[in-house]
């Protein structure tokens, strides 16, 4: 069975967030979308071990971020590389609290929709939760960042809890040329020719020339858990 098939699938990437009476969580997701228009549904799938999986279950409330074109990595490595357990994922973001009182990002946002829960749906490692949409609202115009984007151009890299994490690092890999550096633990690509200008590094930088400070983008770990690609 050839598993790249999959990956000709279109995905968006999204902030997914809810509450737990007074905390609040969130993470990265790749799959939402709209099921009916009467009523109107959106569905989102969340592994099971995640602890935005767990809020969504006790409030029934969830509330979809959808991110722009541009959005810096930094926001995805706030939601996707870290774990609501160890840190609060919403110190120093910018973000405000809709009408179910679930927060939802404004910087790096074109969108949020609200919604409540009214089905879940067994999918293995995946919870799906069914949601009857309560309100959304467009914040700014732009293009919606896509899985393939993210990957191909931004050179981001998959948290474990993703699905089928192994066979797109590998991907990611595979695309790779030399002079390029992967990381071990996400699949984060750097890439001289783009730098990190993010965090200080212009566009020609060669790793090897990276400040011994230097850390992922996306999970934070050093340069030695870098590997040059062949």
């Amino acid at each position: 069975m050839d598993l790249k098939a999959l990956h000709k699938i279109s995905y968006g990437l999204y902030i997914i967030t809810s509450r737990k009476e007074n905390r609040h969580n969130g993470q990265v997701a790749n799959t939402v979308f709209q099921i009916s228009t009467d009523p109107l549904t959106i569905a989102i799938s969340l592994n099971k071990n995640n602890l935005t999986n767990q809020f969504v279950k006790e409030s029934k409330l969830f509330t979809v971020s959808v991110l722009a074109q541009d959005v810096p990595l930094s926001l995805i490595s706030q939601f996707g590389f870290k774990s609501g357990r160890e840190v609060d994922k919403f110190k120093g973001i910018n973000y405000k609290q809709g009408s179910t009182g679930v927060c939802y990002l404004v910087d790096g946002i074109l969108a949020y929709i609200e919604a409540e829960v009214i089905q879940v749906v067994d999918a293995g490692t995946h919870d799906i939760f069914i949601g009857k949409v309560t309100g959304a609202e467009t914040l700014s115009e732009g293009e919606p960042l896509t899985y393939a984007y993210y990957h191909q151009v931004k050179k981001g890299g998959i948290p474990k809890t993703a699905p089928l994490p192994q066979l797109a690092i590998k991907e990611n890999s595979g695309q790779s040329k030399v002079g390029k550096y992967v990381c071990s633990v996400c699949g984060y690509v750097y890439d001289p020719e783009t730098g990190d200008p993010e965090h200080g590094v212009p566009p020609g930088t060669p790793f090897e020339a990276l400040p011994e400070d230097w850390t992922c983008p996306l999970c934070g770990v050093g340069k030695d858990q870098f590997a040059k690609e062949e």
